[in-house]
């Protein structure tokens, strides 16, 4: 087969389009003729270096696809699945090939009205916005949730699934074009955060009351404004540490508000974790998106071997939703 190969770490020019050996399923697994794999901010840290794979994993970038069942590996009996089911799936890495290897727990079937393609752009994010907004932000319907990045891939999904669930949305963006597309995503304000102090309209938007779950990108740089912006009993959870990683923490505040900091990552952990939360988003999500209550927000598709330009577009935050390499 061929997939994308990091030849050493550096810009988009690394990643290569080569031929590699064909992996195989190992026990529980299955393997995939992949039709598409979504591009995720982690794969570009994958390659400049700072965000290498766990043991085991594929070498290859891509935390998600799109495909069919190409074999069943041992331990599968039983699953319910079989060659040729269309599925996407939430990957450890090798997204970025025309096979991958994939835990059977962590399969998803394709939503009804989604495209194969287009499925692609779903496992990353609904697993991330499901396991981070609901099961550790514990969202409520009534509660407000503050979304940073909301032009993103995460940030759109979690504007509509946060309104499916009853909550108001709050989100920012660094465009005009964003600040739209938040709006008409549903989300009840978009907040420039380069010309407005978003902590102060967060209170402007909840009389006063604050955000109970922010869902952060930014770590360090936006500690603070994070706390400033939340309500009593507020929860931060973050997921991305794009605005450094270390900063000073007034736990005075967090004492008096009964606040709470967490901070999570998908990729590295166990296969029966993640199996755990894809069971929550096909029972939660999944019902959603066969209803079109929530869709991908899929900005454009690139040929698997161009890699490199949806990288450079990912860096360049031009982008609204998802971009999607496709196979075909």
């Amino acid at each position: 087969m061929h997939a994308i190969e990091i030849s050493r770490p550096g810009g988009p020019d690394v990643l290569q389009w080569n031929e590699v050996p064909d992996p195989a399923p190992g026990e529980g697994e299955v393997l995939l003729d992949v039709a598409a794999a979504g591009v995720n901010r982690a794969d570009v840290n994958q390659r400049q270096g700072s965000y290498d794979p766990p043991p085991g994993a594929s070498p290859y970038p891509g935390l998600e696809c799109s495909g069919r069942i190409a074999a069943l590996g041992p331990g599968t009996e039983g699953s319910g699945l079989a060659v040729g089911d269309a599925v996407c799936a939430l990957l450890t890495g090798g997204g970025y090939a025309e096979r991958v290897a994939v835990p059977a727990g962590q399969l998803l079937r394709v939503p009804e009205g989604v495209e194969l393609a287009e499925a692609a752009a779903l496992p990353e994010v609904a697993a991330t916005v499901w396991s981070n907004v609901f099961m550790v932000g514990r969202l409520k319907a009534g509660e407000t949730l503050l979304v940073h990045g909301g032009g993103s891939g995460i940030g759109t999904f979690a504007i509509q699934l946060a309104r499916a669930f009853g909550a108001r949305v709050l989100a920012t963006a660094g465009s005009a074009e964003k600040l739209r597309r938040c709006r008409e995503l549903g989300a009840h304000a978009a907040i420039d955060y380069r010309t407005e102090d978003f902590p102060e309209r967060v209170k402007e938007e909840t009389g006063g009351a604050g955000a109970d779950v922010v869902l952060d990108i930014m770590g360090a740089s936006y500690l603070d404004p994070n706390l400033r912006s939340l309500a009593v009993g507020g929860r931060i959870v973050v997921i991305g540490l794009m605005g450094g990683r270390k900063a000073e923490l007034d736990l005075g505040r967090m004492l008096v508000k009964r606040l709470s900091v967490h901070a999570t990552t998908l990729r590295s952990r166990p296969a029966a974790e993640k199996a755990g939360i894809v069971a929550g988003v096909a029972e939660h999500v999944w019902p959603l998106v066969d209803k079109g209550t929530v869709r991908p927000v899929i900005d454009r598709y690139l040929p698997l071997p161009r890699a490199a330009e949806a990288h450079r577009v990912m860096e360049s935050s031009t982008h609204v939703g998802k971009i999607v390499l496709t196979t075909v």
